[in-house]
């Protein structure tokens, strides 16, 4: 979200070096090296950071909610869920809820689970109707179940909410997203991507 991001992103590693020097056990610490992880697109190592975070506070949601991220890029599908119903039991009126609902959907329309990535996809809309990729896994969803109409409806809306025009093709889509590793990639091909296809998202 930078113009300058690889600078940024350094600037903040060599930060949080120096936090972690001064205070090797601050959980903000440690979550914030986690963060600069991510945005490194190192996941399998930001999880451990978030890992040291929840060993030392173990009601950090954001976290859990870090590592339920981390684990859908690594490939370790099965596990995000459980992971984001134990960040929704500690914090079920979380200001993030609404993200956490769409991941949790997502992964069930990633298993081609299309019925419950809906349940889980309406919950996340009506917890933030602003929440741009919420509407697109939704068009996604619609799609594949046939239901045109809405699909082109929750399309028109993501395009609509996101600042960046990641909506209007496919391949704006791949350029500005990390799908992670190929096994995950292919899923979202398969699932997530053939659904904007059919809800009319253009190829380029």
């Amino acid at each position: 979200m930078s113009d300058c991001a690889f600078a940024d992103i350094t600037r903040a590693e060599g930060s949080v070096g120096q936090a972690l020097m001064a205070s090797p056990r601050s959980p903000t610490a440690h979550f914030a090296k986690g963060q600069v992880l991510r945005a490194q697109r190192r996941h399998a190592e930001a999880i451990s950071e978030y890992q040291t975070v929840i060993a030392l506070n173990r009601n950090h949601v954001n976290a859990l909610a870090a590592i339920s991220s981390c684990k859908l890029h690594t490939g370790s599908i099965e596990q995000v869920i459980p992971v984001l119903e134990q960040a929704i039991r500690l914090s079920p009126r979380d200001p993030y809820i609404a993200a956490w609902y769409d991941r949790i959907g997502l992964v069930h329309l990633l298993q081609s689970r299309i019925d419950t990535a809906i349940l889980w996809l309406e919950k996340a809309r009506h917890a933030d109707p602003e929440l741009s990729f919420a509407h697109a896994h939704l068009a996604s969803a619609y799609a594949l179940k046939g239901q045109s109409e809405r699909a082109a409806t929750e399309l028109a809306e993501a395009r609509r909410l996101s600042g960046d025009h990641r909506f209007s093709s496919i391949a704006r889509l791949e350029a500005v997203t990390d799908f992670g590793v190929p096994v995950v990639r292919a899923l979202h091909e398969a699932t997530y991507l053939a659904g904007l296809r059919k809800a009319g998202m253009p190829e380029e």
